[in-house]
């Protein structure tokens, strides 16, 4: 008799370790329009209009993905207003035609 009260008594199994509650870090809500900087590096070329135009490619990275196209677009006038000057230069003179002595 003695035997069937200390086994009614005694735990069975392992003793179950108290529930901790796991702190859950709540899901930051992705949003593909909000800013993302692209941290690309600018190489300078040597031309300040151009270097300036590129440097101004870095205003998009502080801006959502829907004011880009503005930076872009301003970007891009820029370098084709800076491309146009180049051809608008009058470049040195075309060297002498050589004497034909066919003639």
């Amino acid at each position: 008799m003695n035997e069937s009260v200390s086994e009614a008594g005694a735990p069975q199994g392992p003793t179950p370790e108290p529930e901790v509650p796991v702190e859950v870090e709540p899901e930051l809500e992705y949003d593909p329009a909000a800013p993302a900087p692209l941290d690309v590096d600018r190489t300078p070329t040597g031309n300040a209009e151009v270097d300036a135009q590129l440097d101004r490619l870095g205003d998009a990275d502080h801006l959502a993905t829907d004011g880009h196209v503005e930076v872009y677009e301003d970007v891009h006038r820029g370098l084709r207003d800076a491309l146009t000057a180049l051809d608008a230069r009058p470049g040195p003179p075309a060297p002498p035609t050589p004497y034909d002595r066919r003639s």
